[in-house]
């Protein structure tokens, strides 16, 4: 499969899922269960990707440096109740110091 072909595939897979969403019934939308799984989707695969992002290495397989070392002190600034930007920051500058110094 080449590119072309992949990105008419995806193209015609977007456009699909989108006209879904056209004739999905109201109630099936209105649904309790659905409104709540439409609530937390997001964050949950928010935390995916930051799991895979962070405790994967370039080839795949599992690794803890200092992305971790990061993500650790972004959880602890967080639950200071830290404002975004200081939190960005102090994770990034947390894991750049911790490569600088070979760690990670």
């Amino acid at each position: 499969m080449n590119l072309w072909t992949t990105v008419l595939l995806a193209s015609a897979l977007s456009f699909v899922i989108k006209y879904a969403g056209y004739v999905v019934p109201q109630a099936v939308l209105d649904h309790p269960l659905t409104d709540r799984v439409m609530h937390y989707l997001p964050v949950a695969l928010l935390a995916a990707l930051i799991a895979v992002q962070t405790f994967t290495s370039g080839s795949g397989a599992f690794a803890i440096d200092a992305r971790a070392a990061g993500l650790a002190v972004a959880i602890v600034c967080l639950l200071l109740r830290a404002p975004f930007l200081v939190v960005v920051v102090a994770a990034a500058a947390t894991a750049a110091l911790l490569r600088a110094a070979g760690i990670g």
